[in-house]
Order: C-alpha cells, then structure tokens, then sequence
C-alpha cells in the first residue's frame, strides 16, 4: 500500500533535498557543470574506445602469433623471429614490437627469447626475456628458471643466482623449488659466494629431504669445504 507523504516530510526527505540542492547548484554554476559534465563524457568515451582498440589489437596480435607460431614448431627459428616476406608473415620480433600490451605480444617476447636462444644468440635471447612479463603462479616459474639460465650462460652468475631463487619462491612447492634452489646454489658457487651457496644447500637438505637435489646438495657443501 502506498504511502502519501505530507509536504512537511517531502521537504525534510534526503533525496528531494538532494535533488534540490543540485538543482540551485547546477543553475549558479552552469559553465562549470556543462564543462565537467563534457570532459567525463570524453572520458567514459576515451576509456570505452580504448577497451574495443585492446580487444581489435588482441585479435590482431594472436592472429599474427599463429604465424609465428608454426614457424616455430617447424623449427625455422629465424623465419620465427623475423617473420617471411613471401608469405606477408610477422615474425616474433615485430609482434612484439607492435602488440606490447596486448598477451599476444607478451607471448612473443617469450617465443623471441627462446627462439634467440635457439640460434645460440645467448644476448639476444637475455635481453628479450627481460621485457618478458613472467606468469603468476607455477606457470611463470619456467620462464624465470629459463631467465636465470640465460644470465648463467651470459656469465653474470650473481645475477642468474638471485633469479633462480625468485623462482624458486615464485610458487613454492616440493618440485621446482628445490631445483631452482639448487641452481641458484651452484650459481652462487659461480659467483664465488661460497656462503651464500652453503646456506642454500644446507635449506634444500632441511627443508626437502625427498627430493633428488638432495643429495646433489650434500656433494656441493663436501665440494665447498673442501675449497675453503
């Protein structure tokens, strides 16, 4: 049943003087108004473009990946990176440099870096996966383990041990943790930061007995004492 509000209560009811107060507002201050009111318009209409531009730039990206992509898997690594100008098709490298923000994009400075790395291009390949947005989660630890890598084999083995261990920590779990441990022991060992390697084995054994690293980090602390 509906309820009949006296004019008294009207004037005191929250939303009418609301309304009321917006109405006086907006009548003293129409420029003002009509200027923000046209500038969220531009706004919402700026954000709403930008958000069909991803979507239209995604669908390009992944389109052009597939290329790519079956380069890979036939093993052309250079048509792969480069792309072929007889068949019109991007190469992982223009990908990448057209459609960064898009996940197409970011997957192809993964492909660039491992196809790089194929090539036996090690810098190339290092400095790909640097731009890379690695995963969250279990999935990212193999492109963190695989940059670390790529910081051993570029010789800087200070930096391929703290990497390893980020991806040890990245996802932690009775797998890859102790593997990149491990890794990031023997690449502290590298470094010539014998501690820093004693200390992580002396974890791997502590923390994950099960492991196959296990006994590969009881034979680094025998080789670590026995070189101090």
């Amino acid at each position: 049943m509906s309820k009949h509000h006296t004019k008294e209560e009207l004037e005191h009811d929250p939303l009418v003087e609301f309304i009321g107060k917006t109405v006086t507002f907006f009548n003293a201050n129409k420029t003002t108004v009509l200027s923000v009111g046209i500038t969220l318009i531009v706004v919402v209409s700026v954000i709403f473009g930008y958000s069909f531009y991803s979507s239209s730039q995604e669908g390009k990206a992944q389109q052009l990946l597939s290329q790519a992509e079956n380069f890979y898997s036939e093993g052309d690594y250079t048509k792969a990176l480069n792309g072929d100008e007889a068949s019109y098709s991007f190469g992982f490298i223009e990908i990448a440099d057209n459609y960064a923000n898009t996940n197409s994009g970011n997957i192809a400075i993964y492909y660039a870096s491992v196809s790089s790395y194929k090539l036996g291009n090690y810098e190339d390949a290092l400095a790909y996966i640097k731009k890379y947005k690695h995963v969250k989660g279990i999935l990212g630890v193999g492109s963190l383990s695989f940059e670390a890598s790529l910081y051993e084999l570029n010789e800087d083995f200070d930096k391929a041990a703290s990497t390893y261990e980020k991806a040890a920590n990245w996802d932690v779990n009775n797998s890859t943790t102790p593997f990149n441990l491990y890794k990031a022991a023997n690449a502290y060992h590298k470094a010539g930061k014998n501690d820093k390697a004693k200390q992580i084995a002396a974890k791997i054994i502590a923390d994950y007995p099960n492991s196959p690293e296990m006994a590969e980090s009881q034979r680094l602390q025998g080789l670590l004492a026995v070189s101090n």
